[in-house]
């Protein structure tokens, strides 16, 4: 609950800030265009999202004949989820790792690594395959494309407002129109950061609803707690060729390393995410 309201204040403060920098910009008009736009760059993504994600991974649908282990797991806990059965899929990569996709639960998409299916038991297995139905079930897809439309907008008005600072720069020697343009030219660089950082930030309190979202669905937070550890080590061995704009989806950060900052990451600290896991009782 404390993450849902979480998101809710954080959408909130993004949209904040889109409507202040537009009015600082160009009024209600810049907002709506830099709006618009967004809308449309974020849309094909959003929709499309699965046949994208799953044809850059090359991944393989599979069926109950072809892998019934893991076609039987999915459907058990999707039955528990109270969700449509989605389309399994499997990446032949030997990285462990996993995603889910899809614009909504009837079009909805798992994803797993040959390398997750190798090291992880039945137990941890199911704790994954949790993981990211909680993320089907919570429509977290559609709440990140909501998150990347606004944010994508404040850096359109910020590019706009470059470009502002850029062309009237030399119109005047005045002091305050230099002012003017010096804090133009700040805000421009400071706002698409503060917005990636929000957008980030409910990308993470994402991440931990989908961890108590897992362990509501398997009653036992002990499993994923058990994969999450041996994920971290294995990524860390054989790492991921991931492209940065679909880290988010996968259930452990391809791109996380030591120099990588909390602010501008995708996902919680592993080590976090695990002492929470630990930290429940079973059901």
């Amino acid at each position: 609950m404390a993450n849902s309201i979480k998101t809710v204040l954080l959408l909130g403060a993004l949209t904040g800030l889109l409507m202040f920098i537009g009015g600082l910009i160009g009024g209600r008009g810049g907002v709506y265009i830099a709006f618009i736009f967004a809308v449309i760059m974020n849309f094909g993504s959003y929709w499309f999202s699965d046949k994208i994600v799953l044809r850059m991974y090359r991944a393989q649908e599979v069926s109950e004949s072809s892998a019934p282990g893991l076609f039987n797991i999915v459907r058990n806990l999707a039955l528990k989820a109270n969700l449509p059965m989605p389309r399994v899929f499997i990446i032949p990569e030997e990285t462990p790792n996993a995603f889910a996709t899809g614009r909504n639960e009837k079009h909805a998409v798992v994803a797993v690594t040959e390398g997750i299916m190798r090291i992880l038991n039945k137990e941890e297995l199911e704790g994954v395959i949790a993981h990211e139905l909680s993320h089907i079930k919570h429509k977290d897809m559609l709440i990140g494309s909501i998150a990347a439309t606004i944010a994508g907008a404040i850096s359109m008005l910020a590019t706009m407002a470059q470009w502002t600072a850029i062309l009237g720069g030399g119109s005047s020697s005045d002091d305050d129109d230099h002012g003017g343009i010096i804090g133009l030219i700040a805000m421009a660089i400071l706002a698409p950061i503060a917005a990636t950082i929000i957008q980030m930030t409910i990308s993470r309190s994402r991440e931990y609803l989908a961890d108590a979202g897992a362990a509501g669905i398997t009653k036992n937070p002990y499993g994923l707690a058990a994969a999450l550890e041996k994920l971290t080590r294995a990524s860390q061995v054989v790492p991921l060729d991931a492209n940065p704009s679909t880290a988010h989806m996968f259930i452990v950060n391809p791109l996380s390393g030591k120099a990588f900052m909390n602010l501008f990451s995708t996902h919680p600290p592993l080590e976090e995410r695990i002492a929470r896991l630990r930290s429940m009782k079973p059901y």
